[in-house]
């Protein structure tokens, strides 16, 4: 169990960063509520709040500085409301249907997406009662981790209790919490409850860092192997980012450390923050952090806790609320987690073929 700490006062955004510029600018209309981005080489990777099927939105950059949407992969789910979008390392793009601004969805799910089309739905209860999450992890194993979105600053980590199913709800447990405070930074649509609702997360594609963003500020944490929930009880390095109207996607550049932002509106501009420090970041204990880092503005603390819930329904669409039990926390062995459950999608997605 790792102890939970109180939220550390809000200091100077750390350096490790550079000044933000323009990566390219993105003027489709479609892409008007961008709520997900992720990285594939040259590619970048988009999905869009609410929408009436799965779809991610593939751009490349181009000479002229602007990102051109290339294709679009689709499958025929109709979503809830996707707010985040990772890509494992074997290609697969999981989007997280987790949104839930009135809090009364039985159940949350994320959609497991391959660029055929091919797609596979899993369905979660949280253990106590619903959450609005706009934030998805996936470690270096694939075992995902959805951030809620809480407006004192106190946001839980969750994670599979079980090897998901496509075939029946699998319940959540609360492996944790992040615990963020006013910065200052300005931007976003709410003042100061802005700078502490986290909007989005992203892994590195070799996994040795996390990053996870309110509307406002980005906490970059040294990731030890492969340990996420362990790095997100350490000590981050905040970016302050520029200013803009609502913040919520966030990805790793193609190199692995810059950070790329986008904000919802049409047209609107990716953003990048070069990384400055030149060696990768010590990832030899939890607290570890960036080369010429500064002190942190926020804590993270995570604590194995648990209870499961019951109920869902039958798209991961608002309901009547979700009922309390007794889980077996984290103490059952989903270290493997994704492993079970890319079997069962690529099983599924077989006998579907």
């Amino acid at each position: 169990m790792i102890g939970c700490s109180l939220p550390a006062p809000a200091h100077a955004a750390d350096p490790a960063y550079g000044p933000p510029s323009a990566l390219c600018t993105v003027t489709d209309p479609r892409l008007a509520e961008v709520s997900g981005l992720a990285v594939d080489g040259d590619r970048l990777l988009m999905v869009n709040d609410g929408g009436e099927e799965l779809e991610v939105y593939v751009l490349d950059r181009g000479p002229d500085r602007s990102c051109r949407v290339t294709s679009v992969i689709t499958s025929p789910v109709d979503p809830y409301d996707v707010e985040d979008l990772a890509r494992a390392p074997d290609g697969t793009l999981w989007l997280a249907d987790t949104g839930d601004n009135a809090r009364n969805r039985d159940t949350v799910a994320l959609h497991a997406l391959r660029e055929d089309g091919q797609s596979v739905l899993f369905r979660f209860t949280y253990p106590d009662g619903p959450h609005d999450a706009e934030a998805l992890l996936l470690d270096g194993s694939g075992r995902p981790f959805v951030l809620t979105k809480e407006p004192l600053g106190r946001a839980g980590i969750y994670t599979p209790s079980a090897a998901p199913s496509p075939f029946a709800s699998t319940p959540l447990s609360r492996v944790g919490d992040l615990e963020f405070t006013p910065t200052g930074t300005p931007g976003g649509p709410l003042g100061e409850i802005g700078q502490v609702l986290v909007t989005g997360a992203a892994l590195s594609p070799d996994g040795a860092l996390a990053v996870v963003r309110t509307y406002t500020d980005a906490y970059v944490y040294a990731v030890s192997d492969g340990d996420v929930l362990a790095a997100l009880a350490g000590e981050p390095v905040r970016v302050a980012l520029p200013a803009a109207p609502q913040g919520e996607a966030i990805a790793f550049g193609a190199n692995g450390r810059d950070l790329l932002v986008t904000s919802e509106g049409s047209p609107f501009e990716v953003t990048l923050l070069p990384v400055v420090a030149s060696a990768t970041p010590t990832t030899g204990a939890p607290d570890s952090e960036l080369p010429a880092s500064g002190p942190p503005a926020s804590t993270a603390s995570a604590s194995a806790s648990g209870s499961s819930a019951g109920g869902s329904s039958a798209d991961g669409s608002s309901g009547g609320g979700a009922e309390d039990g007794n889980s077996t926390g984290v103490d059952l062995a989903i270290a493997g987690v994704l492993a079970a459950v890319l079997v069962t999608v690529y099983g599924v997605l077989r006998r579907r073929r």
